[in-house]
C-alpha cells in the first residue's frame, strides 16, 4: 500500500490523480516549511474511498435539478458549524433562518453576527473560488469579513501584535507571525499542488491554526481556508460539502486531533487520517441526500445547460437578480433569458417574487 516515507513516498498506485502524480517521488519542498507525514494504508485507503466517492456524486449532479437545494444546505451547515465550535448557540435551523432573512426569536446580536459574517465569508470564497496564487492581503480580506464586529480582542484584518495561548499550546510570538505565514502561502501556492487536495486542505488548516496568525478568530477562518482549498483545486466543485460539521459533532475529538500532532513533533500523519475520515464521512452523506433527494423527486431530472449553471451560480451568490441583471449577466436576449429560466422555474428551483414591474428571481 503507501509508503512510510515522510512528506509522502507514493509506492503503489492510486485511485486519486493527485496521488498518482507523486508516485515513487519524495515530497520535498524547497523551503523553510515542510509539512512531514506518512502515507500510511489506512490514509490511503480513505483518500482512494473519497475519490470514488467524489466521483459518483460528480456523475449524478451534472444532471439533477437539486444542485441548489445541495448548496443552500451545505452552506447552512458550515455557517452552523463553524460558529457553533467557536460556541455560539444558534441552531441549524435559526441559522437557516438567518440566511433566508426571518425573523429570529431574541437573540444576541453577536450570535447573529458571528452567522453573518460566516455567510458573508462563503460568498466571498466562492466569487474567488478559482483565484490561483493568494497573498497576504486575501487572507486579511477575508478575516476582515469573518471576524468584523465580533473580535474580542485585536484588529480584524491585520496579523496579531499580542501573545495568545490557545489551550495547552502557546502560538509563536507576534514578531514570527508574518514570516510564518509568508511560508504557508508560498507552499500553498506552489508546492500544495502536487498533493491531494484531501491532504492540502488539512496541511492548510493544521498550519494556520498552530500559528494563530490573528488575535481572535482563527478557528473559523482557518476552516474557511480549508474549505478554500477544496473548492480552488475543483474538489468540491459545485458547493456541496460541508465537512465542518464532522468537526462540530465530536468537538472534544477535534481539538485532540489538533493537539496530537504537536505532541508528535509536527507530524501530521494522524491529523491527516483524521481529515480524510471526515471528508468520507461528509461524501457520504452527501450521497445519502442525493439519493433522498431524487427519491422525493421521483424519476423527473433536468439537464442543466451551461447558461442555466451560471444562472444558478449568479443566483447564489448575489441572492437575487432582475430580468435586466441576468440579460446582462448572461451575455443574452430577452428570448434567450426566458428560455433559460423556464425550464428552472418549472422545476421548482427559482421563483420571481415581487411585482410585476420591480420582480425579482430567486432560488426557491
Amino acid at each position: 500500500m503507501g509508503s512510510g516515507t515522510y512528506g509522502g513516498c507514493w509506492c503503489a498506485k492510486s485511485l486519486d490523480p493527485w496521488l498518482d502524480r507523486r508516485l515513487t517521488h519524495l515530497y520535498d519542498p524547497p523551503m523553510s516549511y515542510q509539512p512531514r507525514f506518512a502515507i500510511t494504508p489506512a490514509l490511503l485507503s480513505r483518500v482512494e474511498a473519497i475519490a470514488a466517492l467524489r466521483e459518483r456524486i460528480r456523475s449524478a449532479t451534472v444532471q439533477v435539478a437539486w444542485i441548489p437545494s445541495l448548496q443552500k444546505d451545505s452552506r447552512a451547515r458550515n455557517a452552523h458549524s463553524s460558529t457553533a465550535i467557536e460556541g455560539n448557540p444558534l441552531t441549524l435551523e435559526e441559522v437557516r433562518a438567518l440566511e433566508d432573512n426571518q425573523e429570529l426569536v431574541p437573540s444576541s446580536t453577536r450570535a447573529r453576527r458571528e452567522v453573518l459574517n460566516y455567510f458573508a465569508a462563503l460568498r466571498h470564497i466562492e466569487k474567488n473560488a478559482t483565484k490561483k496564487r493568494l497573498v497576504h492581503e486575501d487572507l486579511f480580506r477575508l478575516h476582515s469579513i469573518m471576524a468584523g464586529q465580533v473580535m474580542d480582542q485585536g484588529e480584524a484584518g491585520t496579523y496579531r501584535k499580542i501573545r495568545v495561548r490557545v489551550g495547552p499550546h502557546v502560538p509563536p510570538l507576534p514578531d514570527e507571525v508574518s514570516g510564518l505565514m509568508f511560508e504557508l502561502l508560498e507552499w500553498w501556492n506552489t508546492e500544495s499542488v502536487a498533493l491531494s487536495p484531501v491532504l492540502s486542505s488539512a496541511i492548510l488548516h493544521y498550519r494556520f491554526e498552530n500559528i494563530h496568525p490573528f488575535a481572535d478568530g482563527n478557528g473559523r477562518t482557518g476552516r474557511a481556508l480549508a474549505l478554500w482549498e477544496l473548492y480552488r483545486r475543483g474538489f468540491d466543485s459545485n458547493h456541496i460539502f460541508s465537512v465542518d460539521e464532522f468537526f462540530w459533532e465530536d468537538r472534544p475529538r477535534y481539538y485532540t486531533a489538533l493537539q496530537e500532532v504537536r505532541i508528535n513533533g509536527d507530524d501530521l500523519t494522524s491529523w491527516l487520517e483524521y481529515n480524510a475520515e471526515g471528508l468520507q464521512l461528509t461524501l457520504e452523506r452527501v450521497w445519502q441526500r442525493i439519493q433522498q433527494l431524487n427519491a422525493a423527486k421521483g424519476d423527473a431530472k433536468l439537464v442543466l445547460r451551461p447558461k442555466q449553471e451560471q444562472l444558478l451560480n449568479m443566483l447564489r451568490i448575489r441572492g437575487g437578480l432582475s430580468p435586466r441583471e441576468i440579460r446582462e449577466g448572461l451575455g443574452v436576449s430577452k428570448q434567450g433569458a426566458m428560455d433559460t429560466l423556464n425550464p428552472l422555474l418549472e422545476a421548482g428551483l427559482i421563483e420571481r417574487v415581487g411585482t410585476l414591474k420591480n420582480g425579482r428571481y430567486v432560488l426557491k
